[in-house]
């Protein structure tokens, strides 16, 4: 039910630990004058560039790990085929090496379809965790009250006859189209590797998924101690999975350095997304980049920032197009409405197939201290009330390290646009202010009858 006790370590938030060496990365897609698509990746590149150096662990932990490229259009990458060619590749060449994928039953469309990535890893003898999702709190409990006592028991098979939501190839069975309106995920992207003597994490808001290769996404790397947390985390979801939790040696603090990393999860981002904003004052700075934004409580203190003159910048995806469907803008365009008519400026990501699914909050005081947020969690009730599984990372530095310079330059040119380079358009481009469509979003949010 939605109030069932959460599993033991998650909903978790780290100490600020020091890190030597912390990197921000950035995929984005544009299109020039003439409208042609490009786009520029940089995180699973580093993803990848981990995983080879690995020799003892290579964790990750994906929401999205599948080829189905569901109508999007074309060029995409094929990052699964990339990742699960890697990941084989390496447990080949070093067989004591322990690798774990963790991810979300949606890749097997709930149970029935058989994915041909995930039968090679694991005959390479690599460790699949299809996440237990119902250990998890329930988002839609009007519907999951009963789908739990009267679909869930009867399991499911790769025998089906209805038409694949996401993929023609296969046939899927009905008890997978019920299970999806529980409207819950393992949302989570994580990478954990060795290096040398010590780990190193990535958190980021891509998916090794075909379809998003396209989309803009963000992404931190680090070392430290904070590895450890996240290392943490993700043995509670291991636990939580009946697996067994990794033991490896622990990173030692660094000494003290420009950066600070934090590892969050669950709804300890949205308690430092709502600190982060309230505390931000007259002409100090808000940048927000967000594929969803819907949290009431994050909208609250959003407008109350603009009323104390802090300085705010909202990114939006337009809400426009999901993997070859057609959506209608909720919830952005009706909560864009809202923080346009409270004096915030908003631009919107000026999409063509794929998304700005960029998850990013940057925060600048007059002190030039900068805190960067990254990760997996959209601003929605789904994503920061311990529903789904989620890891964000905050960075907590001078404005002039390498980092937030990065970090800003990436906000910026999204806002700015580049040299024949269109990221964004005015608000005015996707306005659209329905009161019927608002009333619709605000029953979404408040019954978690929604995918958002």
């Amino acid at each position: 039910m939605m109030r069932r006790r959460l599993p033991e370590g998650l909903s978790f938030a780290g100490d600020e630990h020091p890190a030597a060496s912390v990197t921000f990365l950035a995929d984005s897609t544009w299109v020039d004058s003439e409208g042609s698509r490009h786009s520029s990746q940089q995180i699973f590149d580093a993803a990848f560039e981990m995983i080879r150096r690995a020799r003892r662990l290579v964790l990750l932990d994906m929401f999205l790990y599948n080829d189905f490229l569901m109508g999007v259009p074309s060029p995409v990458r094929p990052l699964t085929r990339e990742l699960t060619e890697l990941l084989v590749q390496k447990k080949q060449a070093h067989p004591d090496i322990r690798i774990i994928v963790i991810t979300d039953p949606v890749n097997t469309v709930y149970g029935s379809v058989a994915s041909k990535a995930f039968a090679e890893l694991e005959a390479a003898d690599i460790e699949v965790v299809i996440t237990d999702l119902t250990c998890l709190r329930d988002s839609n409990p009007t519907y999951s009250v009963f789908w739990r006592p009267l679909i869930r028991p009867l399991g499911n098979s790769t025998r089906g006859r209805w038409p694949n939501p996401f993929s023609p190839e296969h046939k899927v069975t009905l008890r997978s189209y019920l299970a999806m309106p529980n409207f819950k995920a393992n949302h989570r992207k994580v990478l954990i590797t060795d290096e040398g003597d010590a780990l190193v994490g990535m958190v980021t808001s891509a998916n090794p998924h075909d379809a998003s290769s396209a989309h803009t996404n963000v992404a931190c790397t680090f070392d430290g101690a904070a590895v450890n947390d996240l290392l943490a985390s993700e043995n509670a979801v291991l636990r939580m999975c009946k697996r067994s939790p990794l033991t490896v040696p622990a990173n030692h603090d660094v000494p003290a350095s420009e950066a600070t990393v934090q590892v969050l999860t669950e709804r300890a981002i949205k308690s430092r997304v709502l600190t982060l904003v309230a505390d931000g004052q007259r002409n100090e700075r808000v940048d927000l980049a967000c594929f969803y934004l819907s949290d009431r409580d994050v909208i609250r203190v959003l407008k109350d920032a603009r009323r104390r003159g802090v300085r705010l910048r909202v990114l939006l995806d337009p809400n426009k197009d999901a993997f070859g469907y057609n959506k209608f803008g909720i919830p952005n365009r009706s909560v864009a409405a809202e923080l346009s008519s409270s004096g915030i400026e908003v631009r919107w990501s000026h999409t063509h197939g794929e998304q700005c699914h960029d998850k990013m909050l940057l925060t600048v005081g007059q002190n030039q201290e900068a805190q960067l947020l990254v990760g997996s969690a959209n601003l929605t009730r789904r994503n920061l009330e311990n529903f789904n599984l989620e890891t964000n990372v905050l960075i907590r530095s001078s404005l002039s390290t390498p980092v937030m310079r990065d970090a800003t330059a990436h906000f910026d040119l999204l806002w700015r646009n580049g040299p024949n380079q269109i990221f964004s358009v005015p608000y005015e481009h996707y306005r659209d202010e329905s009161l019927v469509k608002r009333g619709l979003y605000r029953f979404m949010e408040a019954s978690g009858f929604s995918s958002f």
